[in-house]
């Protein structure tokens, strides 16, 4: 069908929901290119119980379209989890992976689009990079589980509508050694790079959905070794001139990034019209005159806050650093950017 309906939990009083979904359009701010692909079950099978369970091989940001027969209309949950434990889809998985489960009811010789509900600060978060409103949601999930189908079911009957950017490429880069295990790390790292592009801007995973200067910076040179696109680094370079972020250190990372641009593309056109914006990344107005870039009592604490700074994130992973007025990670990552300007001068 060409026009699926979409269908989210019932307690959202949108069990049979048609048309427009719950996201909010991309914003007017640049995104690279994004589309939906059809990706079909790898395994499934029949538990002990009755239900269905589904999978996909791989963890991937989309949604599930389902062919309905005419014989198999009724009430249905479903299950989307990350995580697998004990032959089942955890539902307690740790930190921000995901499982949700809702319910809804599928009149048979229909073709549905499911998902879970948004998570609300993807949709209220100013900073939230929004997929498209046609899509629907998207959640990351490589299992499902049907409960409630008793007649026969067909696993080509559903298929993962999955985003990823336009422009990846499987084929430009390729890795084989002789060592199983080093093969399959860089699969992994290779497939987290290509499935974290589903928004067309690096963001942060499935926690806020907002691109990080670091972070972002990290995912562009992984990006330059798996995949010969360089738009979506640009373009998220573009938003976070926008929309920066808290930490003190992750100011200078939008210099890394240009620096990095540069030096991967030798392009001096798109960089010449952002030079002067990377000046106030600097951290010049924070120098004393001894030459250290120092920071307010106020923000040395390694909290969330404008010009905070943060050292590492989350808090056990700073290894009992102590801040100070003049913070050697502070001024290392000053000291950096100041030599890439330089260079790039």
């Amino acid at each position: 069908m060409k026009n699926p309906m979409r269908l989210f939990d019932s307690s959202l009083k949108f069990p049979r929901l048609m048309g427009a979904v719950l996201l909010t359009a991309v914003s007017s701010l640049c995104a690279a290119p994004t589309h939906l692909v059809d990706e079909p079950v790898v395994s499934y099978e029949r538990l002990e119980d009755g239900t269905v369970l589904l999978d996909f091989g791989k963890v991937g940001f989309g949604n599930l379209r389902l062919q309905v027969p005419d014989s198999a209309g009724g009430s249905y949950r479903f299950h989307f989890g990350e995580a697998f434990a004990q032959g089942r889809i955890e539902r307690k998985p740790p930190g921000t992976v995901r499982y949700k489960t809702f319910a809804a009811d599928l009149p048979g010789g229909t073709e549905v689009v499911l998902a879970p509900p948004p998570v609300g600060r993807h949709l209220s978060h100013a900073k939230a990079v929004k997929t498209p409103e046609e899509w629907g949601v998207v959640t990351p999930f490589r299992w499902v589980e049907i409960e409630g189908w008793d007649g026969a079911f067909k696993p080509e009957w559903v298929v993962r509508q999955t985003a990823y950017l336009e422009a990846w490429d499987d084929d430009a880069a390729y890795f084989e050694s002789s060592d199983p295990l080093l093969n399959s790390i860089w699969e992994l790292c290779k497939y987290s790079i290509k499935a974290t592009t589903f928004s067309g801007i690096y963001v942060d995973g499935d926690r806020e959905r907002i691109p990080y200067e670091a972070d972002a910076h990290i995912n562009q040179l992984s990006h330059y070794y798996t995949d010969a696109d360089k738009q979506i680094a640009r373009d998220t370079y573009d938003w976070l001139l926008t929309k920066s972020t808290w930490p003190t250190e992750w100011a200078p990372h939008m210099v890394f990034i240009a620096h990095a641009d540069w030096m991967h593309t030798g392009d001096v056109a798109w960089l010449k019209p952002r030079y002067e914006g990377l000046k106030d990344k600097l951290l010049l107005d924070r120098v004393g005159g001894d030459g250290w870039v120092r920071t307010a009592k106020q923000a040395q604490n390694g909290r969330p806050g404008t010009g905070h700074d943060i050292v590492d994130w989350p808090a056990g992973e700073r290894d009992g650093y102590v801040f100070t007025a003049v913070n050697t990670v502070v001024n290392a990552f000053h000291l950096r950017a100041v030599d890439q300007m330089a260079d790039s001068g």
